[in-house]
């Protein structure tokens, strides 16, 4: 076998030029969304089909192992290997052709099933399977699994929509495959064709050699996805090699492109929510729903979902996460039915209410319908955290017949209890599909030293319940395919025979084993290659990481894989829907270090360093995770978005401080992570640095000094600042003045120093309706920028020094206002991870933003009857704070409201550094910039963050304003 530097120049060689091995690219890749952990040697990302045919030549002539990726989103571990992992993701994802004539759409492997499903609803179309990872699963992911997910039950699996394949197999032939293979495709298509008939010819072959086997023991019931699909190349099945070859996990050919059918989108649909004392006797209801009303019987039921309350739960304490009404229970049944018109729609939800003998139900629609199901879809993340302890996959998505769906979640729940283990049960009900995801004590076993232990009771508790799953003729897997979590227990599923036929098609299409060794056939271990046992590092940390027991480790490992982060589809520019911040950069690069999740997955390595391990990433100072944490901006969208808390701005802060400590920093981290210090001491000349700074000069002078980028203006400092204009208006003031005003308003450093005038409209904008209000005159600075420049010992002296200034200002009657939106939310947020002074938790409690003042004091609004908003929520504000109550505010008072998602791009001092400008514009470019430029004439540009303002004015020469401003330029003249 070739050394990798070898096998890298043969690829460049054949022109594959994105191939990579550094620590960084293989910690990336070295982990999917499940338990395993394997490292590849390298990674290959072609840019289009005849490189990944490249890619496949040279593993098979130099006998490296080849594992294909789409989203890397695998939770049974089909997407890690050894040697060559090929991202098919990155550049395969063109929609060649979609016929709405024909209802067929020919793909790359890469495209992402949400995009392909915009596509086709532009036409009244969709594609039926759509998996909880459909915002960024690759149709080549689905076909290796036989993705299904929640609509499977109305519009089948992805083995029941493929029309056609064109795959290159492990011999390196290239066949195409089923009845729209060929088609119109030239001569070249033709002899693929040829090819594919033979092959069909060989593995009929197979089959023949025990058809009673085949009929007897495959395709049983829907979600018998275990194993390879022998059903499909029975001869009365027509030897459907394209739908065979669906569910083999790449372990028989790669997908080159994909012919998928596609199904017409109803006009309207209604969520059913029905409610039961548990999940086993929702589940005991799942055969007589649907045998009333389920498609076997004509019926309108296209999904029939299960919800434990533990996972509701979860979410409801989540704070800005809403949870629709449900009906009394424990366990829930989501049942949804579609029909040609609302009314429809209504009258199959009302036959399902009256089948159902739930003890409560409620039919929901609109928005309340979609909060149901960005629960449901974020399920495997919220399961992982809805116990006392970290739950896993492993044992993912076992299936039964749904009618033996009841008695195995009994007899499930009696594993759990004779193993000391606990899990929350959730999934596609209709179909006989169970999620769950285990607590095995991995964490607590391996702090103990007892790591054998660990792996001991999950390898028993795998055993257990496969024979427990055979004895109700169930299956493994339902549709995340075996992997390396289940493969190795086939033997308890199927008999010899059966995994003899198994060898044999592997024999045919992957004679030499190229491709994903190690999975479904000649197996690895179940416990082979786990990432939880792994010795952790634990540094002496400066941050309080009180949610997660004071662990780095236990916080970077919230982050199951799951992808969420990777939401956005691959197309350039597009940025997540509803007002989501996850994860800015990522929107702008596409590259997986950007990612939340490849993040988290790099921090994962660092702390997974333990003594004797092999971990690619030698601890938090190593540079490669400063690569990897580069372009994070620290928005926190990651906090509120990622379905498991990733919260990688805290965990960027506390690595700056580990590498950083006692060393001499970047010039930027003493210019701009000090800058409320070096405002302080310019303000008495601020009239004339502002004017140096406009100029050319002044710019790149104050850029060489700072390490900032030259192309970047300056903020100008205010003149004067806000407490000294609030002093000369006499609205200053301090704790135990006499008489106390009705408002105190807190100037953090950014509203004092740069935008004294949002602090005057407050002002004004409350004695409008009779309050007074004064403005703290201390020098009160929350210590942001030392946070995200992790100047982590300076930050909590300076945050202690606030907290003890303000505390008396929290316990007054008066409410204090905070006008900067990123600075109330380092007092609610960072602040109790910087101190354990319990004045912490009085100030976050006491500071109120100027949209929670106005709606706790009943402030009447000015009139804005007629005005375009369109709002820019400070990425804090959306992620920390919460922006509903300012939309709903603005909404009241007359105006019409385009809210932007996504972030500015410049994230306070972020988009100032050096080597952040190009991305900081990209990410501009995403949503906001866009949005702007469609604005209609007179539109106000609403943005409450002095970097939203600063980077509209830097990049699109316009002016924004504050909520404050906004309102106070709106009320009477009273003169």
């Amino acid at each position: 076998m070739p050394s990798t530097s070898d096998l890298l120049a043969e690829l460049r060689r054949r022109g594959v030029e994105g191939c990579d091995d550094s620590s960084l690219t293989r910690a990336l890749y070295a982990t999917d969304a499940s338990l395993y952990r394997v490292p590849p040697r390298a990674v290959a990302r072609p840019r289009d089909t005849d490189e990944l045919l490249a890619v496949l030549d040279v593993a098979r002539a130099t006998g490296v192992p080849l594992t294909a990726r789409g989203a890397g989103t695998s939770i049974a571990g089909n997407a890690v290997g050894p040697g060559l992992v090929v991202d098919c993701a990155r550049h395969l994802h063109r929609v060649h052709d979609l016929d709405p004539g024909t209802r067929l759409a020919r793909v790359e492997p890469g495209v992402v099933h949400a995009v392909l499903q915009g596509r086709a609803r532009a036409h009244g179309l969709r594609l039926g399977p759509d998996p909880s990872s459909h915002t960024r699963c690759t149709v080549g992911g689905m076909v290796g699994n036989n993705a299904c997910g929640s609509r499977a039950l109305g519009y089948g699996r992805t083995s029941d929509v493929v029309e056609g394949l064109r795959v290159a197999l492990g011999t390196g032939e290239v066949v195409a495959v089923g009845p729209a293979a060929g088609a119109g495709q030239g001569a070249e298509i033709g002899a693929e064709a040829g090819a594919g008939a033979a092959l069909a010819a060989r593995l009929g072959h197979v089959v023949d050699g025990d058809l009673a086997r085949v009929r007897t023991g495959f395709g049983r019931f829907s979600r018998q996805v275990s194993g390879y699909a022998l059903e499909h190349l029975l001869p009365e099945r027509g030897r459907r090699v394209d739908r065979f070859l669906v569910g083999s996990e790449g372990t028989l050919g790669l997908v080159l492109e994909a012919t998928v059918r596609l199904a017409a989108d109803p006009p309207a649909t209604a969520l059913v929510a029905l409610g039961y004392p548990s999940m086993p006797e929702a589940a005991d209801a799942v055969p007589g729903l649907l045998a009333a009303c389920g498609p076997a019987v004509g019926g309108a039921v296209t999904a029939c979902e299960g919800l434990d309350a533990r996972i509701v739960d979860l979410v409801r304490a989540r704070p800005r996460h809403a949870v629709p009404e449900l009906p009394t229970g424990s366990g829930w049944l989501l049942v949804e039915v579609a029909g040609g018109s609302a009314g429809e729609a209504a009258a199959h939800a009302a036959r399902v209410v009256s089948a159902a003998g739930a003890l409560g139900s409620r039919v929901v629609v609109g928005e309340e319908a979609a909060a149901l199901w960005r629960i449901r879809e974020s399920g495997a993340g919220l399961a992982a955290r809805s116990l006392g302890r970290p739950a896993h996959a492993g044992w993912e998505d076992a299936a039964v017949p749904p009618e033996q769906l009841g008695g195995w979640l009994r007899d499930f729940d009696e594993l759990l209890a004779a193993h000391g283990l606990a899990g929350v049960p959730y999934g596609h009900f209709g179909d006989g599909c169970v999620h769950v995801r285990v607590d095995v004590p991995f964490a607590e076993e391996t702090a103990a030293g007892r790591q054998a232990e660990g792996v001991r009771r999950f390898s028993d508790f795998l055993e257990a319940s496969a024979r427990a799953l055979a004895a109700r003729g169930g299956s493994l897997s339902g549709e995340h395919g075996d992997g390396r979590a289940c493969s190795s227990l086939l033997p308890l599923m199927y008999d010899a025979s059966s995994l003899a036929l198994f060898a044999a098609v592997k024999r045919v299409c992957d004679p030499d084993g190229v491709l994903n060794p190690g999975v479904l056939v000649d197996p690895a271990a179940a416990t082979a290659d786990l990432r939880p046992p792994r010795p952790r590092r634990e540094p002496p940390l400066a941050l309080r990481l009180v949610d997660d027991g004071g662990s780095m480790a236990a916080a970077v490992h919230r982050c199951t894989g799951v992808g969420a982060c990777v939401a956005p589809g691959p197309e350039l520019g597009r940025a997540p829907a509803g007002g989501g911040v996850m994860c800015p950069s990522w929107v702008a690069t596409r590259e997986e270090k950007d990612s939340t999740r490849g993040r988290a997955r790099v921090l994962q390595e660092a702390l997974d360093a333990g003594p004797g391990s092999d971990a690619l990433v030698r601890d938090l100072a190593d540079p490669v995770v400063h690569e990897a944490l580069d372009l994070c901006l620290a928005c926190k969208g990651c906090a509120r978005d990622c379905p498991t808390g990733v919260d990688v701005a805290t965990y960027k802060a506390e690595a700056l401080h580990q590498r950083w400590r006692g060393r001499l920093r970047p010039r930027s981290h003493y210019a701009l992570g000090r800058l409320p210090t070096w405002a302080r001491l310019a303000a008495p000349v601020a009239g004339v640095l502002n004017a140096v700074a406009r100029t050319t000069a002044g710019r790149r002078l104050a850029a060489a000094l700072a390490g900032t980028d030259p192309a970047r203006t300056l903020p100008p400092l205010a003149v004067p600042s806000a407490r000294a204009g609030a002093r000369a208006a006499g609205v200053a003031g301090t704790a135990g003045d006499a008489p106390a005003p009705d408002v105190w308003v807190w100037a953090d450093t950014f509203t004092d120093r740069f935008a004294a005038g949002q602090a005057e409209a407050a002002v004004r904008l409350l004695a409008s309706a009779g309050l007074e209000a004064r403005v703290v005159d201390l020098d009160a600075c929350c210590g942001l920028t030392l946070v995200t420049t992790g100047q982590l010992d300076a930050a909590r002296r300076r945050v202690e020094r606030t907290l003890a200034a303000l505390a008396p200002y929290a316990a007054s009657a008066a409410p204090l206002l905070g006008l900067e939106p990123s600075c109330v939310a380092t007092l609610r947020d960072d602040a109790r991870r910087l101190t354990d002074d319990p004045r912490a938790e009085l100030v976050a409690g006491a500071v109120h933003t100027l949209a929670e003042l106005l709606e706790r004091l009943a402030v009447p609004l000015p009139d804005l009857t007629g005005v375009e908003v369109v709002a820019q929520p400070h990425c804090h504000h959306a992620s920390v704070l919460g922006w509903d109550r300012d939309e709903a505010l603005l909404i009241r008072a007359g105006a019409r409201v385009t809210r932007v998602g996504g972030c500015c791009g410049l994230a306070g001092s972020w988009g100032m550094e050096r080597g952040h400008g190009e991305v900081s514009r990209a990410v501009a470019e995403t949503r906001l910039l866009p949005a702007v430029r469609e604005a209609p004439p007179g539109a106000v540009v609403l943005a409450d963050g002095v970097s939203c303002r600063h980077q509209l004015a830097d990049l699109a020469g316009v002016t924004a304003v504050h909520l404050a401003d906004l309102l106070a330029s709106r009320l009477p003249d009273r003169r």
